[in-house]
């Protein structure tokens, strides 16, 4: 309060007046004694009361239903008591039939042999159909041609042969059976590889691979 009392501004060239500093000085005191003494307002204090328990009464059982009263079975029918079927023996009625009652049987059959004298025959076998080659070459292609040096030799030979043919009737391969002139022999191998033609083997209708044994001659008469 000195402080702004002493911060007022005054004129200039003028003293401060004691009466006015007095003044002011209590003006401040009252103020002060006023807020000291003003009353504060205090918010009530709130306590939290205790819960309330409530007792729930346990509901009492539902009445059960009345059980129905068992009744006595009934007593059985005694029935009379009957004597035993096997020691009742049924009479025989005398039908006035004298003796014994034959049957007629007819003629014994013979034993049958032992299962080991039972021959089971094997289902026949297939066999199948088969046909050698056919000779199918002209006559004007038969000869082979004669060798020039056996022409000039005067020689003349027979060649036994044996021809391999294939499935489509063609010879394939001219081999000799036994001893030939290597002369006749190219001659004639040339000739039949060439020229000669079979009608091949067949095995059930379908040509097969197969061979024959043939004699051939060069005869000079022939030239």
């Amino acid at each position: 309060m000195l402080a702004y009392a002493a911060d007022t501004p005054r004129p200039a060239g003028r003293a401060g007046s004691p009466k006015a500093l007095t003044l002011i000085i209590a003006g401040h005191a009252v103020l002060l004694a006023a807020v000291m003494s003003a009353k504060m307002e205090v918010l009530p204090r709130v306590i939290d009361e205790p819960p309330i328990i409530f007792n729930v009464p346990k509901p009492a059982p539902e009445p059960q239903p009345p059980q129905p009263t068992p009744q006595a079975d009934p007593q059985p029918t005694q029935r009379p008591i009957q004597d035993p079927v096997i020691d009742r023996t049924p009479p025989i009625a005398d039908m006035g039939q004298q003796g014994e009652t034959k049957v007629a049987t007819g003629p014994a059959f013979p034993p049958l042999p032992p299962a080991r004298d039972y021959i089971v025959p094997d289902p026949p076998k297939h066999v199948p159909v088969k046909l050698g080659p056919r000779f199918a070459t002209s006559q004007s292609a038969v000869k082979p041609p004669y060798p020039l040096d056996k022409i000039r030799g005067e020689e003349e030979a027979t060649l036994k042969l044996r021809l391999s043919i294939d499935a489509r009737g063609r010879v394939t391969a001219v081999d000799p059976v036994g001893v030939a002139d290597p002369s006749f022999l190219e001659a004639a191998r040339r000739h039949i590889i060439r020229a000669w033609r079979y009608k091949p083997a067949t095995e059930d209708g379908v040509g097969v691979p197969s061979s024959t044994v043939i004699s051939l001659s060069f005869r000079l008469e022939d030239v």
